[in-house]
């Protein structure tokens, strides 16, 4: 059976057309895993069927021996029966394999055993009438530990002892027996074997298909992967990839997808950066530009007027420049940190202290709201006061007259302390809300004429996550924002 398998293994793996198929195809991943499916099915099915046949065989032999003893046992009771004693026993036990069965009767016309087994035959008194293959009539045994004798019985007496020297089935001690081709026993394993050969032959066959549909199924969103690979680095950015499952491979292909958007986003707003980068830097130029042209040229006169608008375009240069050296310095994860311990109470004070006039001049009220024995917080004090003084500025610039600016801190857990700015202002549009920490990004487009450079809330995130924290923005509109700092305790 084994044999058979393997050599059905091998007529197809060297036909021509998979061949073909093997020239054409052998780096498909779909196609190996259809011939790796194959392969352990056809190990599994040939192993499984070799264990069958053999088991059947040999459970079937052990019960032709069975039957052959009782109906052994039952011929000699009916030999004595008919005869009785155990004279000319030897023309039942022993068989001439050159006489048809036909001729082999008993004188009494019943059918004789179809079977031969090495056997003895003892009389009553265990004195050997038959000897078998092993002892000679007239030889008195007696039994022996483990023996494996029968009881031979007439009218409830014991006439004699059957001793079976095997207990394994030997289809060769059989004249006319299982091994004859023509013998009811060799037409039944045959039929057995057969079924078993097509039983595995459909069973190989059926783990053909379905290993070619698995190998499919797998190697599908791999080929679309592939394929999207491919788009991309071709400039269609954002490309997307069907999600076919939720396995592996599916959530390979949703971080794909993921992957895809976040870098078609990264390169529009980089895009963008530049565009409005070259936008803030030429409207301050332009203006010193236009007035040292007119200087030189002597169509203007130098004046302190003219020398503090000068002065204020480069100052915003400055902070242009700054701010993006800032960021520059943070993506590098080289940012210069000075840190040490700080009481939160104290640090929100000098914020609401530096603010505080401008505050008075919109009336706009300032409150701190912190307890006073709150854990510190390992910070560098200089890098925080311009992440909390960017948020309070920008509180203060949207806040209405007579609204109020909260600076507050909490013990947040774990080890962490939270700080946050509030106003009851306009709030943040649902819209803008996930953009407000991104580069250059302006909700209010009339910021650009304000000076403001649209990185103050990217530098804030940026100085945030160099201290190993967080931040985080909510706001309902019409009813003011608050922005949450979470730091790690010092």
């Amino acid at each position: 059976m084994w044999k058979q398998c393997t050599a059905l293994a091998t007529a197809f793996l060297m036909s021509n057309k998979f061949a073909n198929l093997h020239a054409l195809k052998m780096r498909s991943i779909s196609l190996k895993l259809t011939l790796a499916f194959m392969v352990v099915g056809v190990i599994g099915i040939a192993l499984v069927a070799f264990v069958v046949r053999f088991q059947t065989q040999r459970e079937f032999d052990q019960f032709v021996l069975n039957q052959f003893q009782v109906d052994l046992i039952e011929e000699l009771q009916a030999y004595y029966q008919t005869n009785g004693s155990w004279e000319n026993i030897h023309l039942l036990l022993v068989r001439n394999p050159d006489t048809p069965p036909a001729d082999r009767a008993m004188m009494d016309g019943r059918r004789p055993s179809r079977f031969w087994a090495p056997v003895t035959l003892l009389d009553e008194n265990r004195v050997v009438v038959y000897g078998g293959a092993r002892h000679h009539p007239g030889q008195k045994l007696p039994k022996q530990p483990g023996e494996k004798s029968v009881p031979v019985e007439v009218d409830g007496a014991i006439v004699g002892w059957v001793l079976f020297e095997s207990t394994q089935p030997d289809i060769a001690a059989f004249p006319v027996l299982p091994g004859s081709p023509d013998s009811p026993e060799t037409l039944f394993l045959k039929n057995i074997n057969r079924a078993i050969i097509f039983g595995a032959l459909g069973a190989i066959a059926l783990a053909l298909l379905l290993g070619a549909l698995l190998a499919r199924t797998i190697a599908r969103p791999i080929q679309d992967l592939t394929e999207a690979t491919q788009v991309i680095a071709q400039g269609q950015l954002g490309h997307q990839v069907p999600v076919r499952a939720r396995d592996e491979i599916g959530r390979l292909a949703e971080s794909f997808n993921q992957m895809s958007s976040d870098l078609a986003d990264s390169v529009q707003q980089r895009r963008q950066m530049t565009a409005d980068i070259a936008h803030d830097l030429r409207t301050p130029l332009s203006v010193i530009m236009g007035y040292t042209e007119s200087l030189s040229d002597g169509k203007l006169q130098g004046s302190p007027e003219m020398y503090r608008v000068m002065h204020n375009e480069t100052q915003h240069l400055n902070r242009l420049i700054e701010d993006l050296r800032t960021l520059s310095l943070a993506d590098a994860g080289e940012l210069p940190l000075t840190k040490r311990p700080t009481e939160p109470l104290s640090l929100l004070e000098r914020i609401a202290a530096a603010h505080q006039p401008l505050a008075q001049q919109k009336n706009i009220a300032i409150e701190v709201q912190a307890a006073a024995d709150l854990p510190a917080i390992n910070v560098d004090t200089d890098r925080m006061v311009q992440v909390l003084g960017n948020l309070v500025n920008n509180a203060l610039r949207f806040t209405p007259e007579g609204g109020k600016v909260i600076l507050s801190a909490q013990d947040g857990g774990n080890g962490r302390l939270q700080l946050q700015v509030s106003d009851n202002g306009p709030g943040i549009a649902s819209a803008d809300l996930p953009h407000i920490f991104s580069r250059f990004y302006r909700g209010d487009k009339s910021r650009v004429d304000n000076g403001d450079s649209g990185l103050g809330l990217a530098i804030v995130r940026s100085i945030v996550e160099a201290h190993g924290g967080s931040i985080t923005a909510v706001s309902t509109p019409g009813e003011g924002a608050t922005f949450t700092i979470d730091l790690p305790l010092a």
